[in-house]
């Protein structure tokens, strides 16, 4: 079994997230995608903004219910769980035992967060995988990894794929002031936010 892993906040999952994934599978030959949100992430903006880890993972559940190949995975909601990557990999492949394991991260979240223990991160995966976001340039994406040693930058697998613009901040930007977001969330989504009021003033 290969598994993809796609973390995050997922503060709302959007159709970008989904196009990611799908092609990831189709590109890795991945036999399913993990969508595992984070309780608390360590990167967020505007907190003010969130919807809780319920909402969110439900949105998720919403959002995959017609891929097969998709599934979520509650594992970094628990209320140990740290929020980072190395110590959430062990769980999943406790899990998932015998399963080679893939982590897919946007380029902007490599290139623009401090990630502690990458080395960890990559020794544990069969790859990572990374999505290219705009604004972000292979020179921040070498600059990102150049401390790594030349057997986990081996391990590092940039996809080709259309560039993707959207973003969850955007999202909930637009629904802070009060615009539709319909057709950048799955419809069950955009359904489900303005049934719960999320994200409102």
């Amino acid at each position: 079994m290969r598994l993809g892993v796609f973390g995050g906040s997922f503060d709302p999952i959007h159709n970008g997230h989904l196009f990611v994934a799908d092609s990831v599978r189709e590109a890795c030959a991945l036999d399913r995608i993990l969508f595992v949100p984070t309780r608390e992430g360590k990167h967020y903006r505007n907190g003010a903004m969130n919807a809780s880890p319920q909402d969110r993972a439900h949105m998720l559940r919403l959002a995959i219910a017609s891929n097969a190949a998709f599934a979520l995975d509650e594992s970094d909601l628990a209320p140990e769980a740290t929020g980072y990557t190395a110590d959430l990999l062990p769980r999943l492949q406790a899990r998932h035992p015998g399963a080679a394991l893939s982590f897919i991260v946007g380029g902007d979240s490599l290139t623009r967060s401090r990630w502690k223990r990458l080395d960890e991160v990559i020794d544990m995966v069969e790859a990572l995988v990374v999505a290219p976001r705009f604004g972000v340039t292979q020179s921040d994406l070498d600059a990102a990894v150049d401390g790594l040693s030349a057997e986990r930058r081996a391990k590092i697998r940039m996809l080709d794929l259309p560039l993707v613009d959207e973003s969850a901040t955007a999202i909930r930007e637009r629904l802070h002031a009060d615009k539709t977001v319909r057709y950048l969330v799955p419809e069950p989504v955009y359904r489900y936010i303005g049934e719960r009021g999320l994200y409102a003033t």
